[in-house]
């Protein structure tokens, strides 16, 4: 009875909690009106957080929420209102005066108690202009947005100049035609991206451009599709540090994939700066479902990542392209291919280029195909390749090519398929100081270099 009570009494709390329903203010909710001033109306008011009741608010502006001024605000619905940009821009567009580090010691008064958490939950954004964004954030600390569906936009959410603990969880973002979360010329710690959708978003899911970001974690997300089969290359997670940084992160427990179709994109991509190969790295990527891309994952000039535990299929191009990089810790995962989702085309191969100082171990392969090894290192040193299984592949298992300084031991290579005739196992082109030991091979071993 007592915590029966207990919840009758936080519902007539919650009631009875002052909040500013936009109807009160002039506002349609017919999909026709334009409620924009309407809306503004009730930001302004500082009667509290503003809510959407059911109907369909057309606005043709962007809602400003100018925290410093209004104080803490929240926008929210319960799940039957949706807010239609009709002109371009945001259409909730939250701007605080943040501008130091997370520690509590830097939080000036007037955002600890003004400016802090604004919330967004509980209803839909809908786009009806080219340029239409669902949510622009700066200049915020502790910002929490979810329970949303964001589409028809160009970009769903987006972070830029500084921000701090920003939260996303249990969002929607569909069908856009440009990215669904981008995080563009951004300064940022402290960012989670979990329990979401991102998916059918034409230019890219989550995109990370000219910014500094420290601890971004994604995780239990829906990461699909968001690239276009003959449009630019694209991928479900990029992030591009030419001209800034990203490290201490992870992306765990998702499920990434399609389009293999779409050439040039990936699932992940990791595109760092060449003359300053480690502006991107220090992060795991692990426990996730990864198929059906061009290329599943690819790191370009980045440093420290680790990739385990993942499940991998249909890499059209690569199951991993690894290029310019080093310090990648390749651990187990499985690349294999169902037969109940099989596809003409996918290799499935993996390959490091030009990197050094990284380890392959516990990595089992099934079913490379049209490719001259389902594992190539090229033109790289410091490599350690050991307990790996590689099986049934259309060209050799391993091969080394102009490598030094690595270490091939413990692996098990076969090709069990009866037609395939003198299949390699390990081929070796040029290189040194290469040790080859306790493998467990069916096929050629070509290696003249250490013979």
């Amino acid at each position: 009875m007592r915590v029966a009570a207990a919840w009758l009494l936080a519902a007539a709390l919650l009631r009875a909690a002052p909040s500013a329903d936009v109807r009160d203010f002039g506002a349609r909710g017919d999909g026709r009106a334009d409620d924009t001033a309407a809306i503004q109306k009730a930001v302004d008011s500082g009667r509290g957080a503003i809510f959407l009741s059911k109907g369909a608010y057309r606005i043709t502006a962007p809602v400003l929420l100018d925290l410093a001024r209004s104080g803490p605000r929240g926008v929210r619905g319960d799940g039957t209102a949706t807010l239609i940009m009709a002109g371009e821009g945001p259409a909730i567009d939250i701007v605080g005066s943040h501008k130091t580090s997370a520690d509590p010691k830097g939080v000036l008064p007037v955002t600890a108690t003004r400016e802090r958490a604004p919330l967004i939950d509980g209803f839909s954004i809908r786009g009806e202009h080219a340029a239409a964004v669902g949510i622009r954030a700066r200049g915020t600390i502790h910002a929490n947005f979810s329970r949303l569906l964001l589409t028809g936009l160009r970009d769903g959410i987006v972070l830029t100049g500084l921000n701090r603990n920003v939260l996303v969880s249990e969002v929607n973002v569909y069908d856009n035609s440009g990215v669904g979360i981008l995080l563009e010329k951004l300064n940022l710690h402290q960012v989670n991206i979990v329990n979401s959708h991102v998916s059918y978003n034409k230019r890219g899911g989550i995109v990370v451009r000219e910014s500094e970001i420290r601890n971004l974690q994604i995780s239990a997300c829906d990461i699909e599709a968001n690239m276009v089969p003959g449009g630019p290359p694209s991928a479900n997670v990029l992030f591009d540090t030419r001209g800034g940084s990203i490290r201490e992160g992870a992306i765990a427990g998702c499920s990434i994939q399609h389009y293999g179709k779409a050439k040039g994109s990936a699932n992940i991509r990791f595109i760092g700066e060449e003359k300053a190969p480690r502006k991107v790295g220090f992060f795991s990527i692990g426990d996730n479902m990864i198929s059906d891309a061009d290329v599943n994952i690819h790191l370009r000039h980045a440093r420290g990542v680790n990739i385990t535990g993942n499940t991998f299929a249909l890499g059209f191009s690569h199951n991993l392209l690894v290029e310019g990089s080093s310090n990648v810790a390749l651990g187990p995962n499985t690349m294999d291919q169902n037969p109940d989702y099989d596809q003409a085309g996918f290799r499935n191969t993996v390959e490091f280029l030009d990197s050094s100082d990284s380890s392959i171990h516990g990595l089992a392969i099934n079913r490379s195909r049209g490719s001259e090894a389902a594992l190539i290192v090229r033109r790289s040193h410091h490599f350690q390749i050991v307990d790996a299984s590689i099986l049934d592949s259309d060209g050799a298992g391993i091969l080394l090519d102009n490598v030094e300084w690595t270490r091939v031991a413990g692996c098990m290579i076969h090709d069990r398929r009866p037609e395939t005739r003198d299949p390699a196992a390990i081929r070796v082109v040029g290189g040194r100081n290469l040790r080859l030991e306790s493998n467990m091979t069916h096929g050629r071993v070509d290696a003249p270099a250490i013979e």
